[in-house]
């Protein structure tokens, strides 16, 4: 294999261009260790936004950057030319709008707001999950002994051949035997998800009808390192990001520029004409989501009002723990990868 690339950029450093003064990107960090640290920094975009090794895994024989590659040949660099054009406001062919949908969907699952999620979400049902799986399976065996039957293996698909998955036959003190499944909750079980997802799940999603909003006069989108916001109100105008891609009235938006907005809502037939400029009320509610939404960094070329609305969180002890927790990732992620080969 040739040389792995180790800096694994989750914000795609050509999509944070659009927000570049100067070339550098206008940054606000949600988590600093002092009050002293300015509100904002000016960072290059090859220095934002990435942590090394992030989608790394250890195949069982050596490390793999193929997730990364896949990433920026598959999703991110058929989008590019398409915002390009969205920011030139050009004529968008369907080629265009099927990018920026594909490039909308990783930007939800690649980030390291994503791989938190995950995590919580298999930390609660993993166990549950593994308990039915094995009931079933030894049921379903027992059945088949019981009939004479002979249950035959199938083929499995490659993508699910990499599930950090093992089932194995335990012996227990009273001299009786069982089966244990384990699985790894980590870095390779996000990145076969991140797989599925990408192959499989994102050809099932609805046939969404998007647009492009702009900001009015004054007024610009930020963005951050958790850019894509699914926005779910209830009657009460209530809202949260949890909702599903499939959610009926959930809204869909991606800043592309401090000036286009990627948007659309699950289940609506027409959305807004491409162009529309929404209102000064409607867009202070849609940066308020934005800025919200974010995880440690927002991006913005007008910074005003940011601070106000989405408070940084000072905490030396916090800071300190997570640059050790990231330092510390790949050691720690490839050890129990080895446990889990390909």
């Amino acid at each position: 294999m040739g040389r792995i690339k180790k800096d694994n950029h989750y914000v795609p450093q050509a999509y944070l261009k659009q927000w570049a003064v100067g070339g550098k990107i206008p940054t606000y960090r949600l988590l600093v260790p002092h009050e002293k640290c300015g509100l904002w920094k000016n960072h290059s975009p090859s220095s934002i936004a990435k942590h090394q090794h992030l989608y790394t895994y250890f195949s069982g024989t050596e490390d793999s950057d193929e997730i990364e590659r896949w990433l920026d040949r598959d999703f991110e660099n058929p989008a590019i030319p398409s915002i390009a054009k969205v920011v030139r406001e050009e004529r968008l062919v369907p080629e265009d709008w099927h990018n920026l949908f594909r490039f909308a969907v990783a930007t939800s699952v690649r980030t390291p707001a994503g791989l938190e999620s995950f995590i919580k979400r298999q930390s609660e049902t993993l166990p549950n999950f593994l308990d039915n799986m094995l009931q079933t399976s030894v049921a379903t065996y027992e059945s088949a002994i019981k009939r004479g039957i002979t249950l035959q293996s199938s083929t499995i698909e490659e993508p699910l051949n990499k599930l950090p998955l093992k089932v194995q036959r335990v012996e227990h003190e009273d001299g009786t035997a069982g089966i244990q499944a384990k699985i790894l909750n980590g870095r390779k079980m996000w990145i076969w998800q991140l797989r599925h997802l990408l192959t499989k799940t994102i050809n099932r999603l609805p046939k969404y009808r998007w647009t492009i909003l702009h900001a009015p006069q004054g007024f610009s989108w930020p963005t951050s390192d958790n850019p894509l916001v699914k926005l779910s109100t209830n009657a009460k105008n209530e809202y949260n990001f949890e909702a599903g891609w499939a959610t009926p009235g959930v809204e869909l938006l991606l800043p592309l520029s401090p000036k286009h907005l990627l948007y659309t809502r699950v289940g609506d037939a027409r959305p807004p004409l491409r162009g529309t400029i929404l209102s000064e009320q409607k867009a202070r509610f849609f940066r308020k989501v934005i800025l919200e939404s974010a995880r440690r960094y927002v991006f913005a070329t007008d910074p005003r009002e940011i601070d106000r609305i989405r408070p940084r969180t000072v905490s030396q002890e916090w800071c300190i723990q997570e640059a050790e927790a990231w330092a510390n990732w790949h050691e720690e992620q490839s050890k129990e990868e080895a446990e889990y080969p390909d």
